[in-house]
């Protein structure tokens, strides 16, 4: 068994279900490290798109309020096994804990779950390390989390941007009369829709369910955006971004590779950012990039992004033969849809990401 077994819990860890738990709107809320990923809204989307089941745990009993906890969902599949991770589909997520006593209870409570429900693995996605279980934990994915600091002005915050790639081609879009439109209408997402399809297929990646938007936009009202770039009547590029506290999320990107040269995707992150501007907001959050991906790495860096290493992390029994994760699962994953990927027809490529998502949180 795993050494965390040894350690000393000097007090009880509850666990709760936090959509039924009043406290946790309250604590995410006032939380400085909380993200949208924390939030009800991102939970009940989950939930309702791929059945998991979000469970926290807390030292705090439950007839107290929250000082601090740890988020995760319970992802059970006949295909890629069952586990706990924090949290699918999400590009981080902090343990909302300090390091000390309240941790070192959850780490014990964890490394007995492990074996008493019989989990493939335990998966973490802070935005640090956690030192109290650092060295029981295997590496299995490294990305790169980039961040804009808004807390200066506008001019000083074009100014950052690179020259030639971001704001030339800003200029270019505002030259060539590239219109904007942003919302949550049933037409804005079927031009989300559309450009997300062609892209996931220049990619060679399965499209989400086009139910886990609709659960987004319902979920999260106004503080979702779908931000879509025309030319003329034509949608080439389009951008969801999503609110939480003072940070504007960018979760989803899209855009037709014939009209890249307009510079649609530049306008939409630029007008991003100055709506976050005049809604005070302190941080946008460009999500993580995959260390490999050098290419969206160094279109992030261009816009004065401060970038960051984000590592994801397993706990396992050391005993227990376990299926493959992290690198090595989307590995094996992403040459199976690049091989079936070419053939097969749009209704066919959305059933696939529709039947096979469920799997992969």
């Amino acid at each position: 068994m795993l050494h965390l077994t040894s350690i000393a819990r000097p007090r009880p860890v509850y666990r709760f279900n936090p959509l039924e738990d009043a406290r946790w709107n309250r604590f995410v809320s006032n939380h400085p490290r909380s993200s949208v990923f924390h939030s009800s809204a991102w939970l009940e989307a989950l939930r309702h798109t791929y059945g998991y089941k979000p469970v926290a745990f807390t030292t705090c009993p439950p007839d107290s309020e929250l000082r601090g906890a740890a988020l995760f969902c319970m992802v059970d599949s006949w295909l890629t096994g069952k586990r706990l991770v924090s949290l699918p589909f999400s590009d981080h997520c902090d343990l909302l804990m300090d390091e000390g006593p309240d941790l070192g209870a959850l780490c014990a409570e964890l490394s007995e779950d492990l074996e008493r429900q019989k989990l493939q693995y335990i998966e973490f996605r802070p935005t640090c390390p956690v030192w109290a279980i650092e060295s029981e934990l295997k590496h299995c994915g490294a990305y790169c989390l980039h961040r804009i600091d808004l807390q200066q002005s506008i001019a000083a915050l074009f100014k950052s941007l690179h020259k030639d790639s971001i704001q030339r081609k800003i200029r270019r879009a505002e030259r060539e009369g590239i219109r904007y439109e942003e919302g949550r209408s049933k037409a804005l997402l079927e031009s989300f829709s559309h450009l997300w399809v062609k892209t996931r297929r220049r990619h060679f990646a399965p499209p989400q369910p086009a139910s886990w938007f609709r659960q987004l936009i319902e979920r999260f009202g106004n503080a979702l955006k779908i931000r879509v770039a025309f030319k003329g009547q034509q949608p080439i590029a389009a951008i969801l971004t999503i609110q939480h506290q003072d940070v504007l999320m960018y979760k989803y990107g899209c855009s037709d590779a014939g009209f890249h040269r307009y510079g649609g995707v530049h306008l939409l992150f630029w007008r991003s950012i100055l709506d976050a501007k005049q809604d005070g907001l302190r941080v946008f959050d460009l999500g993580r990039t995959a260390v490999s991906n050098e290419g969206l790495i160094t279109f992030k860096d261009r816009w004065g992004a401060t970038r960051a290493n984000l590592y994801y992390s397993t706990l396992s029994n050391v005993n227990a033969v376990t299926r493959e994760t992290g690198a090595e699962k989307a590995n094996w994953r992403d040459q199976l849809v690049k091989r079936i990927t070419p053939f097969l027809p749009d209704p066919a490529f959305r059933a696939v990401g529709s039947l096979l998502y469920r799997h992969f949180g």
